[in-house]
């Protein structure tokens, strides 16, 4: 059975993970794959992106990684400082970044926007 992440993170004890993620059914994420030939090493690029801007979303820190062939291993720290100081606009700035918006949160922050903007005007 399996344990949800609120009960297996828990930053106040250590904010350091190791986390692995493999393949399977002898798929290749990186390097030359023998079974079928190919190279897919042109990912490696793409792994590491993806990595940089996830943890600049989620507020992590990636302290080390490693891409391999068929898995990848990250040490990661959870920046709870910085988590502290988002408001609840600069999360939802930072959802948006990464996936469509919904409707609700878009309004949201064009509401706030228009909001600032009238403050800013005051005579």
């Amino acid at each position: 059975m399996t344990t949800s992440r609120r009960k297996l993170i828990e930053p106040q004890i250590t904010p350091f993970y190791h986390v692995i993620n493999r393949c399977v059914r002898r798929a290749y994420l990186c390097g030359d794959d023998p079974y079928n030939g190919k190279n897919y090493h042109h990912r490696r690029g793409w792994i590491v992106n993806k990595i940089k801007q996830l943890a600049a979303v989620f507020c992590i820190d990636v302290c080390a990684y490693a891409v391999m062939s068929n898995h990848y291993h990250l040490v990661l720290k959870i920046d709870t400082e910085q988590q502290q100081k988002l408001t609840p606009e600069a999360v939802i700035s930072r959802w948006l970044q990464l996936f469509n918006g919904h409707p609700i949160a878009v309004d949201f922050l064009k509401i706030k926007l228009m909001d600032s903007h009238i403050l800013a005007y005051q005579p």
